[in-house]
């Protein structure tokens, strides 16, 4: 944490975001001109360069969908009111970049929403590049000038290829949701169990509690299912809608209704290329685009699987759009008519089986990957799902939660765990089986096996045998938050 820049108390979390941004806007440096933040909305943004510029006294102007008249009155205005009054009238903004450097010469400078000017104003990264370039009027003096946005398509192009904002930025920052530990402390839960839950349904996006729910925290397990009806099962609230404004507002998004067939095929469990395409009745290469902008847009992820070079598994990055494509999506006729007990009522066994199971897998990834190396003997090099082929029992072996070293030239890789994730089931005798056949096969591939620790992560419980049985460790909830 920088020693110059405390990070203000109301802020919450976000102490190595703080650190990126006071660093840049204390830098003595006068190389340091131009940083770049992004991320999907609600996560803060705003909220935290906001709180920054207030720290330094810097001047920072929130851009809003308008014409280019439009939003070059409104920066003239907000100028204006942070210099000390009058009024700046501009004809383009070559002419207001100039005066906002001249009259801002050293300090902070925020732009919010950055995609909204640069739509109406597509020349504008262009006179931002000139602006900086050595005879520029920001080589004039020491200003820090900070573009934010949540358009994570055009706020990527930013700094990409031969865009002319390329090789000019000090910081690129990312402002992601918060994990899941940071999460269960902001909606203030203490019960693990709960706290995945609500995990499972609305992330770690912070708005979602403040704005969105008007901080309505569930109280206890008993009151999970009440607080799913008042909130995101409940039309009433933005949260009911909020997974299909997701899509709407990603720029490069046009036909809704494909991108959510793609989504709803992922939470469904279909999670490769061939299997999503097969799920929506199209023919692979024909959804390469609409993967393509989802992935741009964070919406989904894709990941290696751990044992099988070239295959590719996809997953939804936001949980509330999981639980929208695996419940709401298919229950909308009676939730359109408000009966939302019905369809909450009808829609358990999937929100266990499609929601809460595999969001539980991928805690237990994440935990694994933050452990220290007292957990598998060593840092983890690489986590991640994976499949072991089964050629005896013309079967294959899904492992949740596979743990490698890191990669060393010229010797086999080493697996440090085998590791099987249960939400809801006690873990027995013969989830370890399944676990020890995966290590040996995986030592006929070739891979080093010899101190590999099977791991079994549980929502549950375990049988007593699991506890006695030195070749294995059991993860429990607690330890998952520890």
């Amino acid at each position: 944490m920088s020693a110059r820049l405390a990070k203000p108390a109301h802020v919450f979390d976000r102490d190595r975001e703080w650190e990126g941004l006071a660093r840049f806007a204390t830098s003595p440096s006068p190389d340091v001109r131009l940083g770049i933040v992004s991320g999907r909305r609600r996560q803060g943004k705003t909220y935290l360069l906001d709180a920054l510029a207030r720290q330094v006294d810097g001047f920072f102007f929130a851009a809003t969908e308008a014409t280019e008249i439009e939003s070059l009155a409104r920066f003239g205005q907000a100028l204006a009111a942070h210099t000390g009054g009058g009024r700046y009238a501009f004809d383009d903004w070559e002419e207001a970049l100039e005066r906002l450097f001249a009259v801002i010469p050293r300090g902070l400078i925020v732009i919010d929403e950055f995609p909204y000017l640069s739509k109406a104003s597509p020349a504008l990264p262009s006179l931002i590049q000139h602006a900086l370039d050595p005879r520029g009027p920001a080589r004039r003096g020491e200003a820090r000038l900070l573009l934010c946005g949540s358009a994570l398509g055009v706020m990527g192009r930013l700094l990409a290829g031969n865009a002319p904002l390329r090789g000019r930025a000090s910081l690129e920052l990312i402002v992601r949701p918060l994990d899941y530990r940071a999460s269960a402390k902001f909606w203030n839960i203490g019960d693990p169990r709960l706290a995945v839950l609500v995990h499972s349904i609305v992330g770690g996006t912070p708005a979602y509690r403040r704005e969105f729910v008007a901080g309505d925290s569930p109280e206890s397990l008993a009151d999970f299912g009440p607080w799913v009806l008042r909130t995101v099962l409940n039309p009433q609230t933005p949260l009911f809608r909020e997974a299909r404004y997701l899509l709407a507002e990603e720029t490069d998004i046009r036909d809704t209704a494909l991108y959510h067939g793609v989504l709803g095929a992922i939470a469904s469990g279909n999670a490769t290329r061939g299997g999503i395409a097969n799920h929506i009745g199209r023919k692979s290469p024909d959804i390469g685009h609409q993967l393509t902008v989802l992935e741009d847009a964070r919406l989904i992820g894709r990941e290696a699987d751990a044992f099988r070079k070239g295959k590719t598994l996809y997953r939804i990055r936001e949980p509330l759009i999981v639980f929208y494509e695996a419940v709401m999506r298919r229950e909308w006729t009676r939730l359109d008519r408000g009966d939302r007990d019905a369809a909450w009522a009808n829609s358990q066994a999937t929100f266990l089986s499609q929601v809460v199971g595999p969001h539980f897998e991928e805690i237990c990834r994440e935990w694994a990957m933050s452990a220290g190396p007292e957990v598998f003997g060593e840092l983890p090099g690489e986590v991640a799902a994976g499949t072991v082929a089964d050629p005896h029992n013309r079967t294959q072996i899904e492992v949740d939660v596979a743990v490698l070293a890191q990669e060393e030239p010229g010797r086999p890789r080493r697996v440090l765990s085998l590791g099987e994730a249960k939400w809801d089931r006690r873990m027995t005798a013969g989830h370890v089986a399944r676990l020890r056949r995966a290590r040996d096969l995986l030592a006929v591939k070739g891979y080093d096996t010899r101190d590999t620790l099977l791991t079994c992560y549980s929502g549950a419980d375990f049988d007593a045998d699991l506890r006695d049985d030195r070749d294995v460790r059991l993860i429990t909830l607690a330890d998952l938050y520890g």
